[in-house]
């Protein structure tokens, strides 16, 4: 039995056309939106370790963290309205506010990031030419990676302020990325596909995807284009449509992926690196400076996913990444149950192993589960249910965020080392379903994607039936 489908098409599938200057600019504006994300995702574990931070809005936790010896060294940092705080932004995405009082500009930052995240992959996706699909919408997670890495850098460099005052400037700066996105979107085209979906104005759509072509010869992509989009307006109600049997395979992956991206435990490290790097008995500033290591290791991962995941496709990418967390999960799990108890400290030498083996998480992380947790629904979604899977998407992320971010902690005091097992089991299952069920997707063009679950050996029995079925109707109306 053919395991998978290995349907890959041709690069572009006869579409002509390159990389251009006018791509970039645009995908790099709308990627911005990455930076905002993954500030506000780096910024909550930095603040939450600093001593000025915990005994100003906290002071339950700072006494605990700074030697109760009562209280477990899974526990030190267990708090509802800690873990209130982190993923507070989470429930924004999921619920928009209008108004916010000064108390929760973080809520407001959150409907945002709701919004943003939606689109932005999308927008990617639709802008790149299929042979560099997976390049380009990877960019997203670049910019999260870097939005992180940059959070952890400006926590590391104003712990160091004497009045203890540094995290309000931790949390100010999130307005600078905001601003940056604001602006740019509003030099911002639309893509073909949106133009031609909004007001069938194919002049306009044409001469847009020739300048984002770099040729004239984009006749079979424009076709394509205004095929999808006769689909896709009889389609009335996409969010109700995505659930018939024809959409299964998107649904499908479009809860699924997300959802296990969320339970590999990396929102653990991007919420909690400092805290858990405190915890296993690093200073302050050494745990801030920890978190900075993981991101850098993170980022050179996502430029590696960047350069290789249109040629190796994504289905290795997924799979090599998913045994290499399952690993660093296990390892992790196996150090602190040898060597840190409730009480008492742990070697330094275990302390800095623990850290390198988080790299390594984070490195397989970020170029396997990271980007394409934001590509593959995005590409797999014809025109009229597209929108409608990528906000599934986002919601399952945001929901499952806030779940894990509320829980962790919690967790982590009364499983304790076991928390990093049953992430790595989680992992085991998403990488068999992977293998099992996920097909090829690399080069493939969005509007030609269907041809996929024809072939794969477990999605033909869906989709496949409802086509026979469908033809059958037609043959005996023809009839009568």
């Amino acid at each position: 039995m053919a395991i998978g489908a290995f349907a890959e098409g041709p690069a572009g599938a006869g579409y002509s056309g390159r990389v251009t200057s006018f791509v970039v600019l645009s995908c790099i504006v709308a990627g911005s939106g990455g930076i905002l994300f993954g500030y506000d995702l780096g910024i909550s574990g930095g603040v939450t370790s600093m001593e000025s931070f915990l005994s100003k809005f906290f002071p339950d936790v700072y006494h605990q963290m700074k030697g109760d010896k009562n209280v477990s060294n899974y526990c030190r940092f267990d708090s509802e309205l800690l873990t209130v705080f982190t993923s507070s932004l989470y429930v924004a995405g999921l619920v928009a506010t209008l108004f916010a009082s000064s108390v929760t500009r973080r809520i407001l930052l959150g409907i945002g990031l709701g919004f943003t995240n939606q689109s932005i992959p999308l927008y990617l996706s639709e802008m790149a030419p299929p042979q560099y699909r997976g390049a380009i919408n990877n960019g997203f997670e670049l910019c999260i990676s870097i939005g992180i890495l940059i959070a952890n850098l400006i926590n590391f460099g104003v712990e160091k302020i004497a009045d203890g005052w540094g995290w309000r400037i931790s949390l100010s700066l999130a307005a600078v990325p905001a601003a940056f996105l604001t602006l740019g979107a509003i030099f911002l085209p639309e893509t073909p596909s949106f133009i031609i979906q909004r007001d069938g104005n194919i002049d306009e759509a044409k001469i847009l995807l020739q300048r984002l072509r770099g040729t004239t010869r984009i006749q079979k992509e424009l076709d394509d284009l205004v095929s999808a989009s006769n689909v896709s307006r009889t389609i009335q109600h996409p969010l109700r449509n995505i659930f018939k049997r024809k959409y299964r395979p998107q649904l499908v992956i479009a809860l699924l992926v997300p959802f296990f991206n969320q339970v590999t435990g990396i929102n653990v490290i991007n919420f909690y690196a400092p805290v858990m790097f405190r915890t296993i008995g690093l200073k302050e500033s050494a745990s801030l400076m920890s978190a900075v290591v993981t991101r850098i290791c993170a980022t050179v991962a996502n430029i590696v996913a960047m350069v290789v995941v249109d040629r190796f496709g994504r289905r290795k990418l997924f799979l090599v990444g998913g045994i290499q967390m399952i690993l660093s999960q296990i390892m992790v799990g196996a150090v602190l149950a040898a060597k840190f108890k409730d009480h008492g400290g742990m070697e330094k030498e275990y302390a800095y192993l623990v850290l390198i083996i988080m790299c390594v998480f984070v490195a397989g992380f970020a170029w396997s589960w990271g980007p394409l947790t934001y590509l593959v629904p995005t590409e797999i979604c014809p025109l009229e249910i597209r929108s409608a899977g990528q906000s599934i998407v986002i919601a399952v992320i945001f929901l499952v965020t806030f779940v894990i971010g509320q829980t962790f902690l919690a967790m982590l005091c009364h499983v304790k080392f076991g928390t990093f097992f049953l992430f790595g089991g989680w992992v085991c299952v998403m990488t068999l379903f992977v293998y099992f069920f996920l097909p090829e997707t690399k080069q493939l063009p969005m509007e030609q994607m269907e041809q996929v679950w024809r072939r794969h050996w477990f999605w033909k029995r869906i989709v496949g039936e409802e086509e026979e079925e469908r033809e059958a109707r037609s043959i005996a109306l023809s009839t009568t």
